[in-house]
């Protein structure tokens, strides 16, 4: 998409209100992106401008991120309110115990049983509609006034609370072998990576989530995001 649609051609036009998506680079965290926006915009124009994100996406996490920067940030909320979409690779037959790629991959050693329709359908009225979801004990999630994560390394054992999202649709597009994928469509709060975890739990082989791409967020999709070298490129020279 052209940048010189996406970008306010002078300060003032950002400063007054400006949401966009970017396609947030594997390894970057969501604070990393907005921390580079702010810094971009402060050293282009000399101001200091309000930068924030609609919604955090893990590190090893691609997609979209919505970025609302100057009044815009009173808008954050409800970005955050709305559905999200997901591209997930979820790999079976091996367990993490940050339910995904970041950690060491823990083999099963279960053979992952052959898709089938009746799994489809067993999946599908387990884990859509209003469910009680577990997040990993890997997460930003405050537990006793301290981030979860936190706990996690200095090897604190901690209940995680259960927490009831919206699951509105899972379409299976991949299955054949271990790596299965699936497009989910859900509610803010849900965590793909837990949901790995509880379909490998559920099929009894274990599962960890291996690739995730956040494709839509209410209407910003993948398609009409930026990618973040290009908008910084931009900023940098308008």
């Amino acid at each position: 998409m052209d940048s010189d649609f996406l970008i306010p051609k002078d300060v003032e036009s950002i400063s007054s209100g400006w949401v966009f998506s970017v396609d947030k680079p594997m390894g970057w965290t969501s604070f990393d992106v907005v921390a580079k926006l702010r810094n971009t915009i402060k050293n282009r124009y000399g101001v200091r401008i309000k930068v924030g994100h609609a919604g955090t996406l893990d590190p090893l996490a691609t997609g979209v991120l919505v970025i609302c920067a100057g009044k815009a940030t009173k808008k954050i909320v409800s970005f955050v309110e709305t559905h999200k979409k997901y591209h997930a690779q979820i790999t079976l037959g091996a367990k993490s115990k940050t339910y995904d790629s970041e950690s060491e991959i823990i083999p099963t050693n279960i053979t992952p049983p052959q898709f089938s329709t009746k799994i489809e359908k067993e999946i599908k009225s387990k884990f859509t509609g209003l469910i009680s979801q577990k997040p990993p004990i890997y997460s930003a999630i405050r537990v006793n006034g301290e981030r979860a994560y936190k706990h996690a390394r200095k090897g604190n054992e901690i209940d995680m609370p259960l927490r009831q999202v919206n699951i509105h649709e899972l379409i299976f597009l991949k299955t054949e072998g271990e790596k299965w994928e699936i497009e989910i469509t859900c509610s803010k709060g849900t965590y793909i990576r837990s949901l790995a975890n509880d379909i490998g739990e559920f099929l009894g082989c274990g599962g960890y989530l291996s690739s995730l791409i956040r494709t839509e967020v209410g209407s910003h999709t993948l398609k009409n995001s930026m990618a973040l070298s290009d908008c910084l490129k931009t900023l940098e020279t308008i």
